[in-house]
């Protein structure tokens, strides 16, 4: 990456962005501190009978295990996979190591799990000229302290940085420089673009779109047309734009999932089935970083594309699993039968607040 060219006067230096990626995190913890599951195939969460997979091992991988998978079609994938339940306090404290590692070199840190965040490295603390000699360093001292591996992505923004992290994995780094980065991205398939999900890159598909170099054939009113406020920031993509800032101390208002469904649903026995994943989900993120909240909103997306929300607001923090579980439920059964088919449903909580409702939210938050 060319990363001295002082430019003219007027021209604002090329940004330095790493992405650190920690691999199979949870699974990788739970490897460390076990030797009976080294070499293994490891699902953390869920059991062989229900719940879904947190994360799974490279071992597990290899199957087809993926994270937010039912546990039971893990198990069908692989049928040695060995179940073991997430300890978030430990995956927290390691977090935290990992995040006074990062904050030796910069102060423009922007989380986005417990194992993955964004650093801005332009003006690092330790005049290191080069960003791929940062992340090196870094990777070596998360190595050296924690005994575990991590992946990074350097780019001149973000979401190059991000694809750059996945282009090594496991144990790697990669740099994408502003002369690779419109040819990097325009062999690209749509539904390797972070942002991307399954059915927007089936409707692109749809649409003769397949590669990030179609996209770019694209106008931007296309875009906007076709992907509504989403449209803009896939058209800039696509040209390896992208201006979105690393920041740092992020707060985040609500924690949420959902799912576009390959058949629009009308049944609620369906819809109950589609949704207990996302409530896992959900739940998953807030026991990682210690955050409970009040109000559960459930998102319905019908097959015209027209959007409602419902909520529910608790006098507590949801307790657990199970309370939020019976409130998104709830305020589905409440709303049957629905007028149209559904193609999409989410579920998030928001009035956030720390666990213990005392101590701050982790900066490594979601």
């Amino acid at each position: 990456m060319r990363e001295g060219d002082a430019g003219q006067a007027s021209t604002p230096p090329v940004r330095k962005i790493i992405h650190i990626d920690m691999d199979a995190f949870y699974a990788s913890v739970e490897q460390r501190d076990n030797a009976e599951l080294r070499g293994k195939p490891v699902a953390v969460g869920g059991s062989a009978e229900r719940g879904v997979v947190a994360a799974a091992s490279y071992e597990a991988r290899k199957f087809g295990v993926r994270s937010a998978m039912p546990s039971v079609t893990a198990k069908r994938q692989c049928a040695d996979l060995i179940f073991v339940k997430p300890r978030f306090e430990i995956y927290k404290a390691i977090s935290r190591q990992i995040r006074e590692i990062f904050a030796e070199h910069t102060l423009l840190i922007e989380p986005l799990s417990l194992d993955e965040a964004y650093l801005d490295v332009t003006d690092n603390l330790q005049d290191i000229p080069l960003a791929r000699d940062i992340a090196l360093r870094i990777r070596q001292k998360i190595k050296k302290e924690t005994g575990l591996n991590a992946s990074a992505g350097i780019s001149y923004n973000k979401f190059l940085a991000k694809l750059a992290s996945d282009h090594r994995k496991p144990n790697g780094q990669y740099v994408i420089s502003p002369e690779m980065g419109p040819g990097f991205v325009e062999t690209l398939q749509v539904g390797k673009f972070h942002g991307i999900g399954p059915a927007t890159s089936a409707k692109m598909n749809a649409l003769g779109i397949f590669t990030g170099l179609d996209i770019r054939n694209q106008t931007l009113e296309f875009m906007n047309a076709n992907f509504g406020k989403s449209g803009a920031y896939y058209y800039w993509i696509s040209r390896g734009v992208d201006e979105r800032l690393v920041r740092a101390n992020r707060i985040r208002k609500s924690i949420g999932a959902e799912n576009t469904f390959s058949t629009d649903l009308t049944d609620f026995d369906a819809m109950v089935a589609e949704l207990r994943p996302l409530v896992d989900k959900v739940w998953r993120y807030c026991e990682a970083v210690d955050t409970r909240g009040r109000t559960v909103t459930l998102k319905v997306k019908f097959s015209d594309f027209e959007i409602i929300t419902r909520s529910r607001s608790t006098s507590t923090a949801v307790a657990d699993r199970e309370e939020l579980a019976d409130l998104a439920m709830a305020l589905l059964q409440e709303n049957m039968p629905f007028p149209k088919s559904v193609r999409l449903l989410g579920v998030s909580l928001s009035s956030l607040q720390a666990g213990d409702d005392t101590e701050p939210q982790l900066d490594f938050g979601l």
